[in-house]
């Protein structure tokens, strides 16, 4: 069961583009890979794969990049609208669906987050790593956390990094699509660390968040954020204290260990080994971020099979990634 792949259903699509008077860029883009927007093209990619199931979400930009709050709240709406029509009508294909929200109108996403869950069916929320360049721990975003753990729904964590965004402070952009190459898994990281530190699974045990891509760079850092931060404190002056408080009580390295992770790494064995040393079999999840592939649709999905294929995995543990753990999540 793929846990974190893409699409752009015609319908919303549409709205969109009413609702802007055009599409933005990377909108356009993937309006231009044909699975994104027609399911009969989708179906054709999914079938090359027996037993292939999808649990799809928004593809990003997020709605906070290119709307005002009320027009994002509105087309937030529209989406789930869409997705659970289509997910309904092929649940052989579908057994879940992401809402999608628009977190600068933290009102109505909470409200939305509720509605999608409770009276349209979706397996949880997608999020991404900042809001319109705000650190999602803070506290207008946390009554979504709260209502997840509440319903106890998933929220698929996505990254959010735009080519605006320099890499240095003599420059007005992120060269050489550094912004997506490393700025992609650096956002998730801090959105990551922001939330352990802000005590999210302190005040939410049963809270679960699923992060894309690996779990970005933190299975990689494991002995910065173990041994390293048994020093936190000590780097910081005395007199910026501030900057340091956190509720959290336990040891860092064990909070960031209660994510779960995806095999979207574009086929990458080592860093799906990484990944599945660091969380554990039990919060991995098969992922293939489809249709980014440069095949635009069955590339990253083969590669991830193969590259799990030839994992030293016993035959439980291998059905634990593939399938066994996003059923656990979503009672599908």
């Amino acid at each position: 069961m793929d846990m974190f792949c893409h699409w752009l259903p015609r319908a919303y699509l549409d709205r969109i583009e009413q609702c802007l008077n055009g599409l933005p860029m990377m909108f356009q883009r993937a309006a231009d890979v044909p699975v994104m927007v027609d399911l009969a093209a989708r179906f054709r990619v999914m079938d090359q794969f027996p037993g292939y199931r999808q649990v799809p979400c928004m593809v990003s930009p997020n709605l906070e990049v290119f709307t005002d709050p009320d027009m994002g709240a509105e087309l937030a709406r529209a989406a789930n609208d869409v997705s659970a029509e289509l997910t309904g009508r092929h649940p052989d294909r579908f057994p879940g669906w992401v809402a999608t929200l628009a977190l600068h109108h933290p009102e109505a996403a909470l409200r939305e987050a509720e509605r999608a869950v409770k009276e349209l069916g979706a397996a949880g929320v997608q999020v991404f790593t900042n809001v319109h360049g705000l650190p999602i721990d803070r506290p207008q975003f946390q009554p979504i956390f709260e209502l997840m753990a509440e319903l106890d729904r998933p929220i698929w964590l996505h990254p959010s990094r735009g080519m605006k965004r320099a890499d240095y402070p003599d420059e007005e952009a992120s060269r050489y699509e550094l912004w997506w190459a490393l700025g992609w898994p650096y956002e998730t990281s801090m959105a990551m660390y922001r939330l352990v530190f802000a005590g999210v699974f302190e005040r939410w045990p049963a809270l679960k968040i699923i992060t894309h891509h690996g779990g970005g760079m933190i299975p990689m850092v494991e002995g910065r954020l173990g041994p390293g931060l048994e020093l936190y404190g000590t780097r910081t002056p005395r007199n910026r204290r501030e900057l340091i408080e956190t509720p959290l009580s336990g040891k860092p390295l064990d909070s960031f260990r209660r994510f779960y992770s995806d095999t979207a790494t574009f086929g990458s064995r080592a860093a799906i080994e990484c990944s599945l040393a660091f969380f554990g079999i039990d919060r991995l999840l098969f992922a293939s971020d489809m249709p980014f592939d440069p095949e635009f649709g069955p590339g990253y999905i083969r590669a991830g099979l193969q590259a799990i294929e030839e994992m030293d995995l016993s035959t439980a543990d291998r059905e634990k990634i593939l399938c066994g753990n996003a059923l656990r999540l979503i009672g599908s």
